[in-house]
């Protein structure tokens, strides 16, 4: 019997014309001895004589076995080499990426320190100061240097438990710039940067919404918030956290734990109308802010009071409320002057702010009136627009009320963070002055009409 292979095929030259298989262990095929089995039936012809080599009778058929699935190999695999070539090298970025910055390992290992003396020596050795040498110090600041490593503010936050940031929550919405707002915010800006802190600003479209928007502002971003000006319709005791340190400027209304830093409205306004009537005027219109401003009744009590202790009595309605900028107090003048035409002009008008006494100054001047000549006008605040224009008013410290405003809500967040109870007043009343200017003069001689 002749055979031939190729691969896992096997060829049988039989006389019978049917395939004998091997024994080939790749196919996973056995023959017992003296069985002739294919594909599992036993062949019942007898054998014919063997042929000779490479002769084959007419009749025999040539078949193939079916392929065999090869046994899987017990030797470990191997990578096959695939006709795809491998890709190029990555070029090497051009620019330092966010992640490539030194950091505070690559600053111990070019000083030769460990990161815990690395970590002392940039602090300023506020921390394990006594560990650390000079030399060690100037070592890791050398190298800090020359890496242009800059301190991770993300780490330090959590590892002080401080986020080194402050909000401020206020209402600046309005038709024109609120320069008081604008003061007490410069100061903010300056304290802020002396305690090594960032300011956030939240703005409000009215202080009724505080109850919804308070709470979500006291989520980590900020260590503790400044109120500029709030108008709380309660004393906020049910919904203002109590774990963020809080301090307002000029508080409608006592807050619950809140330090309330604010002047003292009454008595300034008491001061400027006693100087008014000290100067001799005794027709003094007093144009006021909203009677729902606790400040500005506050204002208006101390017009009342000054004109008490001097026994004179005010004229019948010259005091008026309007809204605290220059157009309203403009058309607040005019208003007046309308419905008192042919009755004696005022000697002094007391404006509610600096923003009302500038619109009273516009009225009167296009009415062809002359100030301070027939009519003195004084405003409230001394803000920047007093200042540019003269007026005389009466000063809050605006910038310094900021600036102390910060240094109370840094105190009262380290009280916090060390658990402590806050023992400190939580009023802070700062006293004002009067600063004369160009639109008041003493009372005119002559009486004048409204024409």
């Amino acid at each position: 019997m002749a055979t031939a292979s190729w691969s896992c095929m096997a060829w049988s030259t039989t006389t019978t014309g049917c395939p004998a298989p091997r024994a080939a262990s790749r196919c996973g095929s056995s023959t017992r001895p003296g069985d002739r089995r294919e594909f599992g039936v036993f062949a019942s012809r007898p054998k014919r004589a063997p042929l000779s080599k490479g002769v084959r009778p007419a009749d025999a058929k040539v078949r193939r076995f079916p392929r065999c699935r090869p046994r899987r190999s017990v030797c470990p695999r191997t990578s096959v080499p695939t006709s795809k070539s491998n890709p190029p090298p990555a070029k090497p970025p051009t620019g330092r990426r966010h992640s490539d910055a030194p950091t505070l390992l690559d600053v111990a290992r070019a000083a030769g320190v460990s990161e815990m003396a690395a970590s002392s020596a940039l602090n300023g050795g506020r921390r394990g100061s006594a560990r650390v040498s000079a030399q060690t110090c100037e070592r890791v600041l050398a190298a800090a240097k020359q890496l242009g490593y800059r301190p991770n503010a993300t780490a330090r936050a959590l590892a002080n438990q401080r986020t080194n940031a402050i909000g401020l929550v206020a209402n600046f919405l309005g038709d024109e710039p609120n320069l008081y707002f604008l003061e007490v915010f410069s100061g903010v800006i300056q304290g802020a940067t002396a305690a090594g802190q960032t300011t956030s600003v939240f703005t409000l479209a009215d202080w009724a919404e505080a109850p919804a928007h308070l709470p979500a502002v006291c989520d980590g971003r900020v260590d503790g918030l400044i109120l500029l000006g709030p108008r709380l319709q309660d004393d906020g005791s049910a919904w203002l956290p109590p774990h963020t340190p809080m301090v307002s400027v000029q508080a409608d209304r006592p807050i619950a734990g809140v330090l309330n830093i604010a002047s003292d409205d009454e008595a300034g306004a008491f001061e400027m109308v006693r100087r008014l009537l000290e100067m001799g005027h005794r027709r003094i219109l007093h144009i006021g802010g909203p009677s729902a401003y606790t400040g500005a009744n506050r204002r208006a009590e101390g017009y009342l009071r000054a004109h008490a202790e001097a026994g004179v009595k005010p004229a019948a309605g010259h005091v008026v409320r309007t809204d605290l900028n220059s157009e309203a107090g403009r058309e607040a003048m005019l208003q007046w002057l309308q419905r008192h035409r042919g009755r004696p002009l005022p000697e002094a008008v007391f404006a509610g702010n600096d923003a009302i006494a500038l619109g009273c100054i516009e009225a009167l001047r296009s009415r062809g009136l002359v100030v301070p000549d027939d009519i003195s006008v004084v405003g409230y605040d001394h803000t920047l627009m007093a200042r540019w224009m003269q007026i005389a008013t009466v000063r809050q410290p605006l910038h310094e009320m900021g600036r102390r405003a910060v240094e109370a809500l840094m105190r009262r967040i380290e009280i916090s963070r060390r658990g402590e109870p806050f023992n400190e007043p939580l009023n802070i009343v700062v006293p004002t002055e009067i600063v004369p200017g160009a639109t008041l003069a003493a009372s005119r001689r002559s009486r004048l009409n409204i024409a």
